[in-house]
């Protein structure tokens, strides 16, 4: 049987790999990259097309994702496609975007009463 995980229980080295892991999260157009290749792989001018970003800035946080484990990139012809290499990432939206539901219907409440 194992032991349940504990926050506690890390060292200062895991807890700066999660801070990074939440820094990477911490840009919005990364965000934003990141739902369109929830829906499946794509080039960065698809990506480009469908955010309204510039290549270049595309370009650069798609190598973050890509260097933080996030995505996965494979050589097709000329064209680069990424895709989602940590689908668990998902799980963690919806829980930061179920958090914040619940507290802005807490306000909204406030307001109501």
């Amino acid at each position: 049987m194992s032991k349940a995980f504990s926050p506690r229980d890390l060292s200062d080295d895991a807890l700066e790999l999660i801070a990074a892991r939440f820094r990477t999260l911490g840009e919005p157009n990364r965000l934003k990259l990141l739902t369109q290749l929830e829906a499946g792989p794509k080039s960065v001018s698809e990506l480009m097309e469908a955010t309204g970003l510039m290549q270049a800035n595309v370009s650069r946080h798609l190598q973050t994702l890509t260097d933080a484990g996030l995505l996965a990139r494979e050589r097709r012809g000329s064209a680069v496609i990424y895709s989602i290499a940590d689908p668990s990432i998902f799980e963690l939206c919806r829980q930061v975007c179920g958090g914040i539901q619940k507290r802005l219907q807490q306000q909204a409440n406030v307001f109501h009463a």
